[in-house]
Formats: C-alpha cells, sequence, structure tokens
C-alpha cells in the first residue's frame, strides 16, 4: 500500500501543474519523467554510497543528474534550461534502459515558468524510493487521475476490484495470463503480486526458484490499441519488477496476427463504446457482431486454454440485451465455459463512469462437467456509490469472494452445488436459462416464484388502451395536398419526447376520403417501422387536430380510463429493445397492432402513476438543460488589436509533402484516417484503423501528430469536420485526400489554429469562395492560405487555449449529468416494473 505522504506529494505534484498543464495525460507524462528521473539518480547516489559505480548518469550524462538541478546556486532560469536540456537529452543516454530512453522520447516541458519548475521539483524531490516496486506503487496512483479515456471506452478499474478478480482466479506460477485490453497494466500487476504473495515461506522468503522467477515474467502478457496505454503499463511493470514486460501495441478486435497464441488465464475490463458505424472485426470471430464488447468476450472466451480460466467485466447490455449477437455470445458461454455471473452495483466505476456493469467469470474445465451457473449480486462493495467513492463499512466482496470459491471447489470435487449455501446470490440450472432461447443472464429473475416480484398488476395494452393508425391519401390526387392545412405526421416525425409539429400536410378533403383520421391530443405515437432505430420509437402527440400515415398507431386511454398517457408512453419507452425485438431486429421488420395490443406493462393506481410521471420529468428536464449546454456553447476568444494578423499559408505549412516518410517505406505501420472517422467541431478525433507505409497510395493525405485537418468538400466543409491529430502510429499519418492539412510553425498552438480554422466564421468566409457545382463544391487552396488569424505570444495562447479548454470539461461534464440522470429514469421505472436496476432495460436515448 502507498504511505499517505506519497500520495499527498503526488496530488500536490498535480495541483503545482494544473495551471500549467490542464491535461491530466500530460500531467502524468510529466511527474512520471520527474520520478522516474529521480529514482535514477538515487540508485546512482545509493551504489556510489555502496562503493559501486554509477549507472545511469555517467560520461558527459552526469550534468544531468538530478542533484544538479537541485544545486541552490542555479538560479531560475539555469534551472529550467537545464532540466529542459536534460529531457532532450535523455533518449540518447545509453546508460538508462532502452525502455526508459523511450518515455523521454519526444517528451518536452510545456510549459516556461521557473517558479513554477522550482516549485514542482522541489516536490518531486522529497521523493524517497528505495526500490522500484515502491516508486511501481506510486506510479499506479498516479496512473488513477487519469479517469475516463472516453473515445475507446476506457475508464480504470479501482484496485480493490481487480484484486477481487485475481482472488477468485487464484492465477499459479506456471500459468501463462493476458489481458488484451490491458491499459495501463493493473490486472496483470494485481495476479503478478498474487503469485508472488503466494510463493512466500513463513518467514516471508520467496519460495520461487531463478528459473520460475524469469518463466513468471514471460508468462505476462497485454495487449491496447493505445500507444499511451502502452507505453503506461511498459513503465508500470518494468517498476514492478518485469525488466522485459511483454506489453503490445494491437488491436485485439481488428488484428490476426496474435489469433493463435492463448492463456491459462484471462482478466480484463475491456472498452465498452462502438465506434460509430460498429467495429470492422476480422472474419474468424465465431460471433459475428459489431459491438466491442461483444467482440472482446467472444475473443476471451476463445482464447483460453482447455482449462483456462477468466474473469470480464462487461456493461449489462451483454446480460440481456436482445439483439442476436448479444443471444449468440451468452448461448456460446452458457455452453462452454461460463460458471459464474457477479453483479456489481451501479456506480462502482464512479468517477470515471456510472455505468452498471457485472463480472464474468469463466472456467472451461468446469463449464463442461457442471450442468448450473451461480449467480451474486454485490450490493456494496466497501466505498459509496457516489461521485466521492469514500469508504464505508459495508462490503459484500468478501463473502461473495468465499461463497463462490467454495462453490468452485465444490465444482472441481463433483459435489453437489444445489445444497451449497449461497447468502449472495442463487444457483441456476442451465437448462432454465435455455429455456426460452434468451440465455439472460439476470441472476434475478430465475428466482422461485413470480421472477420479477412485480408490486403492481400487469395488463395487456388491449386491456386499458384503444388504437387507431392512419392512412395515406392518393398521392395523384393534387386537391388533397396543395394548400393543406393539416398536420399529416409520418414515421420520421417521431423523434424526441413530443410532437408539437410537423411538416407535411393535407387537406381537410384529403382527411375526409382517406384513412388518415385526425387523432387525439395526448396520444402516445409509435411507429411500427422505418429506418434505423425508428421502429418501436415512441412520442407524445401535442397537437390538436394531426392525421398520420400507416406507419404509425396513437395509443390513448380507454374510458374510463385506467392509465396516463404519460405513463405509458414511458411505460413503452423503456421496452424500446423488446419491442423492436418482437418482430426480429432487421430493417424490414415491422410492427402491427395486434403485437402492440398483446404488450403487458405494470399498472399502479393513477395517483401512482402521476407521481411517477412527475419524477421522470423532473429528471427529463435536467437533461433537457444539460443537452441544451453541449448544443449551444461556443468557445469565444477576444481578439486583442495589438495582436498581429497573419495568413494561415504564412502561419502554418499547408498540404506537407508525402517526401517527408519516404524513409519509413516498408511494413511501418501507421495510422489511416477516413473522412468518416474525423468528428465535427471536435477538437480531436478518434484513430482506429492503420495501414502500412508501401499499402498508402500518392493520392492519400499525409499528416503528422499535431497537425489539424480541414474538410475541404461539402457537406463535410459546412458540417465542421475537422480536427487535431495525436497518438498516430508511428507519429505518421494518412487520410482521404479531401483534407488540408495545416501544420503550424514556429510558436504557433494547433489548438489555436483548430479554434480559428475550424469556426462558423471561417467557413462562413469561404463559402462563397468555393469551387465547382452541386455536392462536388471546395474550398480552394489559396482561400485556406489567405485566411487570416491572430497570431498573439506563445504564452497568451496557451493561457487562452488552457482556458477554454478547462470550459469545454465544464461542458463536457454535462454529459456525465446526462448519463446520472437517465440513470435516476431508469431506477424510477424499475421500481415500477419491480425489478433490480441492473434488470430494467430502460432505452431512454432512443
Amino acid at each position: 500500500m502507498l504511505d499517505t505522504d506519497t500520495k499527498r506529494r503526488i496530488d500536490t505534484a498535480r495541483d503545482i501543474l494544473v495551471g500549467k498543464v490542464p491535461d491530466p495525460k500530460s500531467q502524468v507524462e510529466q511527474i512520471t519523467i520527474a520520478l522516474i528521473y529521480k529514482f535514477m539518480d538515487d540508485m546512482d547516489a545509493e551504489s556510489e554510497e555502496l562503493g559501486g559505480k554509477r549507472k545511469f548518469f555517467t560520461g558527459n550524462f552526469v550534468r544531468y543528474g538530478w542533484a544538479k538541478f537541485m544545486d541552490r546556486s542555479l538560479g531560475g532560469h539555469e534551472m529550467l534550461g537545464l532540466y529542459s536540456e536534460g529531457i532532450a537529452k535523455m533518449p540518447e543516454n545509453p546508460g538508462i534502459p532502452a525502455l526508459f530512453r523511450d518515455i523521454f522520447k519526444n517528451a518536452y516541458l510545456p510549459y516556461r515558468d521557473p517558479e513554477t519548475l522550482k516549485a514542482f521539483l522541489k516536490i518531486i524531490d522529497e521523493f524517497t524510493y528505495d526500490h522500484s516496486e515502491r516508486l511501481g506503487d506510486a506510479f499506479e496512483y498516479l496512473l488513477s487521475v487519469l479517469g475516463s479515456q472516453g473515445d475507446a471506452g476506457q475508464f480504470r478499474t479501482p484496485r480493490h476490484i481487480i484484486d477481487f478478480m485475481v482472488e477468485i482466479l487464484v492465477p499459479q506460477k506456471n500459468e501463462t495470463i493476458l489481458d488484451p485490453a490491458c491499459g495501463t497494466a493493473g490486472f496483470l500487476i494485481s495476479a503478478y503480486k498474487h503469485i508472488l504473495r503466494t510463493n512466500t515461506d513463513t518467514d516471508g522468503h520467496s519460495t520461487l526458484t531463478p528459473d520460475e522467477k524469469g518463466r513468471l515474467a514471460r508468462n505476462f502478457k497485454g495487449y491496447d490499441i493505445s500507444p499511451d496505454m502502452v507505453r503506461l503499463s511498459l513503465v508500470n511493470l518494468y517498476l514492478h519488477g518485469f525488466t522485459d514486460p511483454h506489453i503490445f501495441e494491437y488491436d485485439t478486435l481488428s488484428s490476426e496476427e496474435r489469433w493463435n497464441e492463448f492463456a491459462d488465464v484471462i482478466l480484463a475490463n475491456p472498452p465498452f463504446m462502438s465506434p460509430k458505424g460498429g467495429i470492422k472485426p476480422h472474419k474468424r470471430f465465431s460471433i459475428q457482431a459489431k459491438r466491442s464488447e461483444v467482440l472482446f468476450v467472444d475473443y476471451m472466451a476463445e482464447h483460453l486454454t482447455p482449462a483456462g480460466r477468466a474473469g470480464i467485466i462487461v456493461p449489462e447490455g451483454i446480460i440481456f440485451q436482445s439483439q442476436m449477437a448479444y443471444k449468440e455470445l451468452r448461448k456460446m458461454l452458457v455452453e462452454n465455459s461460463l460458471v459464474a455471473v457477479i453483479s456489481l452495483p451501479a456506480g462502482c466505476f464512479n468517477p470515471y463512469s456510472g455505468v452498471k456493469t457485472s463480472i464474468l467469470i469463466l472456467d472451461k474445465s468446469l463449464a463442461r462437467q457442471s450442468d448450473t451457473i451461480a449467480f451474486f449480486k454485490v450490493e456494496n462493495d466497501g466505498f459509496g456509490l457516489g461521485a466521492q467513492r469514500r469508504a464505508i463499512e459495508k462490503n459484500d466482496l468478501p463473502q461473495v469472494q468465499a461463497e463462490l470459491a467454495a462453490h468452485l471447489q465444490a465444482l472441481r470435487s463433483r459435489a453437489a452445488t444445489e445444497s451449497h449455501a449461497i447468502t449472495t446470490g442463487l444457483i441456476v440450472p442451465k437448462e432454465k436459462i435455455a429455456t426460452n432461447g434468451d440465455y439472460n443472464l439476470s441472476g434475478e429473475r430465475y428466482r422461485e416464484g413470480d421472477p420479477v416480484n412485480h408490486k403492481w398488476p400487469i395488463v395487456s395494452l388491449d386491456e386499458i388502451c384503444t388504437f387507431m393508425t392512419g392512412g395515406t391519401p392518393t398521392s395523384t390526387i393534387a386537391e388533397y395536398y396543395e394548400g393543406g392545412t393539416v398536420p399529416w405526421l409520418v414515421s420520421g416525425d417521431i423523434h424526441g419526447f413530443e410532437i408539437m409539429a410537423c411538416e407535411k400536410r393535407i387537406t381537410q378533403k384529403a382527411v375526409e376520403n382517406s384513412n388518415a383520421k385526425v387523432l387525439p391530443k395526448d396520444s402516445v405515437l409509435i411507429a411500427l417501422n422505418g429506418q434505423g432505430k425508428t421502429r418501436g420509437t415512441v412520442a407524445l402527440l401535442r397537437m390538436t387536430g394531426a392525421t398520420c400515415n400507416q406507419s404509425l398507431v396513437a395509443i390513448t386511454p380507454a374510458p374510463p380510463p385506467r392509465a396516463i398517457s404519460e405513463f405509458i408512453f414511458w411505460a413503452l419507452r423503456s421496452m424500446y429493445s423488446d419491442i423492436r425485438a418482437l418482430t426480429g431486429d432487421t430493417e424490414r421488420s415491422g410492427l402491427n397492432i395486434p403485437i402492440l395490443k398483446n404488450i403487458q406493462i405494470p399498472l399502479p393506481p393513477l395517483e401512482v402513476q402521476k407521481e411517477v410521471v412527475a419524477e421522470i420529468e423532473g429528471y427529463q428536464n435536467v437533461i433537457n438543460g444539460a443537452r441544451a449546454v453541449l448544443d449551444n456553447y461556443r468557445p469565444h476568444i477576444p481578439i486583442h488589436p495589438d495582436w498581429p494578423m497573419v495568413p494561415l499559408g504564412e502561419a502554418c505549412v499547408v498540404n506537407p509533402r508525402k517526401s517527408e516518410v519516404a524513409d519509413h517505406v516498408g511494413t511501418t505501420v501507421v495510422s489511416f484516417v477516413p473522412m468518416s472517422d474525423v468528428g465535427e467541431h471536435e477538437m480531436f478525433f478518434e484513430l482506429k484503423d492503420t495501414k502500412r507505409l508501401d499499402e498508402v497510395t500518392t493520392s492519400y493525405t499525409y499528416f503528422k501528430d499535431g497537425d489539424v485537418l480541414l474538410a475541404k468538400v461539402t457537406p463535410c466543409f459546412e458540417n465542421g469536420k475537422a480536427g487535431i491529430a495525436r497518438n498516430l502510429r508511428n507519429g505518421i499519418g494518412f487520410g482521404s485526400s479531401e483534407f488540408y492539412v495545416l501544420r503550424p510553425t514556429g510558436d504557433l498552438l494547433p489548438q489555436w489554429v483548430f479554434m480559428f480554422a475550424a469556426t462558423p466564421s471561417f467557413r462562413t468566409w469561404a463559402t462563397p469562395q468555393m469551387t465547382g457545382t452541386g455536392g462536388l463544391q471546395r474550398v480552394p487552396r489559396s482561400v485556406v492560405e489567405n485566411y487570416q488569424i491572430p497570431v498573439p505570444p506563445l504564452a497568451t495562447q496557451q493561457a487562452i487555449v488552457a482556458e477554454i479548454e478547462a470550459e469545454q470539461a465544464l461542458v463536457a461534464a454535462n454529459r456525465e449529468l446526462i448519463v446520472r440522470f437517465e440513470k435516476k429514469i431508469q431506477s424510477t421505472l424499475a421500481r415500477i416494473w419491480g425489478k433490480a436496476n441492473e434488470t430494467a432495460e430502460a432505452e431512454i436515448s432512443q
């Protein structure tokens, strides 16, 4: 465990950097560099004290030793210059490990304030470590500041959850251990510590032989798609005793190079988010899917050795989603490898994510001989479930761990498990799970008696509602449409919560001579079919005198009313996926009135319905406000009249020459960025695909880290497609030829260029000067090069960029607010259904 003073020093170092280095990743990098620097100098000093020689800082590099920076005779600017020079020179230092040289590569000091550096180095100088293991613990604590990685769906797994999973799987000294989405290597380090701890004698001395220690280090392996995560993992493992850590930059889902590598133990918390359009996996997966969580679980299940075990954190979609890929995955797990499911409480991953998760425990040998699956439920994990996650007394993890261990031991000894006492869950026959073909992995639904324990009676919509659909007036009769004043709704109008207006109109004569009848105000409209996610979407009709075509059905409480429309709306909205699944999940599937009539919902008294609706609408108002902030925020930069105005063509290199990467041609892997991967109005974009340089044609546009990409053709230009490249594979990127690449020169920040080039004002200025016709219009290069932007001093740019990034962080917090209040709506609906929160599939983000 890390001592309180060390935590305080790390927090203080972060606080010093926050004003100058707002990005958490950059903070981590700066502290990491300083800690490693100090650690190497401490080891050299200790070696000299014991009569040995310096190892890290020798020859010409002696002048860059840590102690030189702390010389009191050194002035502030001298200290800053020497430290900056030292960081820059470290990649050339033959005395430091190759891994550390790589850490220093491309590193730099992101501020030029001597006082800040002096305060920062003073704090780092207080750190004292006699071996790398203690520094490794400090580094792990430092990594906790990274929080959510957002774009990749990554977030830090709490240490106590990692250790809990490792204790369940009990990795052994002779087993291969893999994390295929390793992040910062938390699972690997916990497993390593477990093996060291369980191979000691009564005096605490290791019982591992030198050969076993060498084999143990080789048995640990991790993959991650992010170069940043790979680098952090390598440092983390090195500082915990791995002299040659095996962490690979590898796309587990899209690459096949390591497909034939298997592991005895797999531990992972894989990314939950899938990019727009889904993952593009190779063809060797058993389950055909585009969702990252499905593919990762499939990968891990398929890459266990015959006696292999796995612990996988999964989002709730894996547990009960009704799409075919999810069902097929659950079926495969139940039949081949799943032995237990552990439901974790919502909020377990705060403050990084409020997502509800479970842990799948796989054991291929036990699964083959068992006809049951154990379900456990963790109500409390030892910490409060709010944003602060303060320690509390209630902790179900030890009891769950003990009961699961006893259950697994019973399976190994082939003892009866039905009589095994489980106070934190239940044991369910596989036959029961497979009954309806859903293979639902929510343990609560398999409890004896009413599986849901409804508090209110369950009724079909046919019992309490009337149904009305519409029609389309004959299109060849002009008087049915020309001059029409009657609103006429189609499935494409069903979005949002309330329908206040629509675009299409028909005449009163059309209403009289077609099935487009006038719908009751406050009806619940549901789309029978439509493109994308339209089918099953519901909305409240708030217009008077509106009609609709045959793709919509209006559902209205039947007299005497036993339900209010708003309650029916929220009940149906919470059933979105289940309703879609009633007809299959293809684009051509369609609902009909007989299907709708058979849908069942809970029916509390009218007063309770009104209370529920009022509570949900209160939450929804907060969500609407947060969304308004996200929609309306635009950064503002007050331009000082003294700032020089410089054309972009002078401030940047426009479309750098591809010859710059000629030396890399061959098998060098680079990032490939199609137009679809670059966002609209977003400063950075997500990297998904790669190519070898010999696969790149001359038609592609070349760029590197720090370059600004700007779309130049319609409609991408008008939509604001632009972004800054970062974390490119080998620092090189290629993409669509429909981008301009702007490479800032001199003291010009990429963020500054982006905030002036990727703006509505630039698009308004450039649009009239576009050439071409129709959908082929493009912005000429000369227009981009002639656009003038203000160029204040670098310090001013940094200050303004930092302020705007801070604003954007606050604005982005509204996304978390939306997630939290959507979960409150889910929780409210779950109470009405009588379900535990984890089984209420409220699809409130239609």
